[in-house]
């Protein structure tokens, strides 16, 4: 009984860190005309947890209407990526990710206010996005410099007004009147502890309405109790 006490004290201390540890997420995206990188890399514990996901490439297969990512993921401090991997997703992929979306947003009651307290939950402790755009024509140019003015206005806008940002967002958009170009660099620090984003998990499945749910997306379907037969 002494024992038991003592396991389960333990494993409540443990969880008690869990729920209170700060998960670091950097978020790194470069674009150059045709080429696409993209990094996320998630760090806990003063930097002992570390999880690297890099996809180098993203671009249109020329052979069919499909996007190739190619991952690398790394754990920890290993110098070489522990996996690497191309995946291709289809039109098709991307229409059932929007209706696994529209599947949560039937079934889930109040889901903006849950979405809405996790947001409040996050901190962002960077925000740096840079662009450069031309058309090639100077009167469409400043046309679109003014659009991408209004957009990235409108994200910031949204960001510091759903989360906490404490830094300055440091933004710029580059007009190229010469020819035809785009270039954006995109790098972002947000912080939330890990019993937050349990507590909206949970949040999800209690309010959860309408029996289960039918998910189409390779990602999701597993959580939807469905079996596929193969012809």
């Amino acid at each position: 009984m002494k024992w038991l006490v003592i396991a389960l004290a333990v494993l409540l201390f443990l969880l008690m860190i869990v729920l209170a540890t700060r998960l670091t997420i950097y978020l790194s995206y470069d674009h150059v005309q045709d080429n696409d990188h993209l990094k996320l890399e998630l760090r806990a514990w003063f930097g002992l947890f570390r999880y690297k996901l890099k996809i180098p490439l993203i671009k249109i297969d020329e052979n069919s209407p499909t996007i190739v990512l190619k991952q690398e993921k790394q754990m920890g401090h290993q110098k070489k990526p522990s996996k690497e991997e191309t995946k291709q997703y289809s039109a098709e992929d991307l229409l059932n990710i929007f209706k696994d979306i529209k599947e949560i947003l039937t079934h889930v009651i109040g889901l903006h206010k849950i979405i809405r307290k996790l947001l409040k939950k996050i901190t962002i402790k960077e925000f740096e996005w840079f662009t450069v755009a031309g058309i090639g024509d100077a009167a469409y140019t400043g046309m679109l410099i003014g659009a991408l003015w209004a957009v990235k206005g409108s994200i910031v806008g949204v960001i510091s007004l759903n989360m906490k940002l404490k830094v300055m967002p440091k933004i710029n958009i580059t007009p190229n009147f010469q020819r035809a170009y785009s270039q954006t660099t995109l790098r972002c620090m947000f912080q939330f502890r890990i019993g937050h984003a349990m507590l909206a998990g949970i949040k999800l499945v209690k309010y959860w309405k309408g029996g289960k749910p039918k998910f189409r997306s390779k990602a999701l379907s597993v959580f939807s109790g469905d079996k596929t037969k193969s012809v």
